[in-house]
């Protein structure tokens, strides 16, 4: 990826968010840092250009509880419980800006909302995102795949925005609200810097955020040592009564039932980061780690009836990529080490899925 956007695309979104006074931004199921941190950040530089901005964040369902703490993270509307209220905001916005999706289905129910308000409203719409696939639905599209983040192209987003010498209103500094919410998607979506990470530009960026003031040592904490003792024993039953190995594909598998997760309390953001630990083992390169969950609202136009869904998370190291994997298998997608999917329906059909699956996109050696 060039170090700078094409300059015509930042000049047509220069040209949208000029004129912009009521932002909508919406971001993806089940959001997690990237997706938080990419619209709550661009929410906090948006409104730092005029104080008659009014930006809001949307996501579909509520986010995790160890992403509670970020910037302004509870002005976040969420349609999953506050449908009106939402649909009110999608039909007054003179701009709507989606992060860290590539399609309207990514967002599950609110992307009919999305798909209607833009068909009716014609409402100018920016997408900025790294997945696979992007759909063609906005009006102005930033989507590198290869860029580890979402946070990252929004960091380029600004200042290539601020280089434009017609368009002084975006010659602003980024506040510590916003660089904050802007490292932690860099943070989270690399695994603290462990994967898709190893390119200088990126530490470029995050060396200015830590000129900004951002404490990288805080956030950390914040996010990977905020956990409760019931999810300390929930991956001590993962990896002693549930990890799979299938060694001559180099792979490892987890998967919980509901009932499992009720054992240990189960809460949002428990199950983060447990998708990784299987590749600390010497020879394992893919890890996919699976658990059922409730069906809600907002994802009904999706579950064909399925009362069950499961969320699935990929990671792989090296040049081994995923994210065609689950895009294929799961109707999902993500970056190359790093992506996820759902299937509605149990959890055994899935298993089923991934096991019928593995050996058309694994490597061997």
């Amino acid at each position: 990826m060039t170090s700078l956007l094409p300059l015509d695309k930042v000049r047509a979104a220069a040209q949208i968010i000029s004129k912009a006074n009521k932002v909508v931004i919406l971001t993806h199921i089940a959001p997690d840092g990237d997706a938080m941190g990419s619209s709550l950040g661009l929410m906090h530089w948006l409104e730092s250009l005029s104080p008659s901005m009014q930006c809001t964040v949307v996501v579909p369902t509520l986010y995790p509880d160890f992403l509670a703490w970020m910037p302004d993270a509870g002005r976040v509307v969420n349609y999953d419980t506050d449908i009106p209220n939402v649909l009110r905001l999608l039909r007054e916005a003179d701009t709507i800006i989606c992060t860290d999706f590539n399609e309207p289905k990514r967002i599950a129910g609110l992307g009919e909302r999305l798909t209607e308000t833009l068909e009716l409203n014609h409402t100018p719409c920016i997408l900025i995102d790294h997945h696979l696939h992007p759909a063609d639905f906005a009006d102005v599209v930033f989507s590198y795949p290869e860029s580890p983040s979402s946070c990252e192209l929004v960091w380029r987003l600004i200042r290539a925005l601020a280089a434009l010498q017609d368009f002084p209103m975006f010659n602003c500094p980024l506040s510590l609200s916003a660089a904050t919410c802007l490292y932690t998607g860099m943070m989270t979506d690399t695994g603290n810097f462990s994967f898709n990470s190893n390119r200088a530009d990126m530490y470029e960026i995050v060396s200015e955020l830590v000129r900004i003031g951002v404490d990288k040592d805080a956030i950390y904490n914040r996010v990977f040592n905020a956990y409760s003792a019931d999810r300390m024993r929930l991956v001590g039953y993962c990896l002693h009564h549930k990890m799979i190995i299938i060694p001559d594909y180099h792979a490892a598998l987890i998967y919980l039932k509901r009932k499992e997760l009720y054992k240990f309390n189960f809460h949002s953001g428990d199950a983060e980061g447990i998708v990784n630990m299987p590749l600390q083992i010497k020879d394992v390169y893919y890890s996919c780690f699976m658990r059922e969950d409730k069906v809600l609202p907002a994802e009904l136009p999706l579950a064909g009836g399925s009362h069950i869904k499961v969320k699935i998370s990929m990671r792989s190291q090296g040049d081994r990529p995923v994210n065609e994997f689950c895009h294929s298998v799961f109707r999902g997608g993500g970056h190359k080490n790093a992506s996820g999917g759902e299937f509605y329906g149990p959890i055994e059909k899935a298993v089923a899925l991934f096991n019928q699956n593995y050996a058309n996109f694994f490597l061997q050696s």
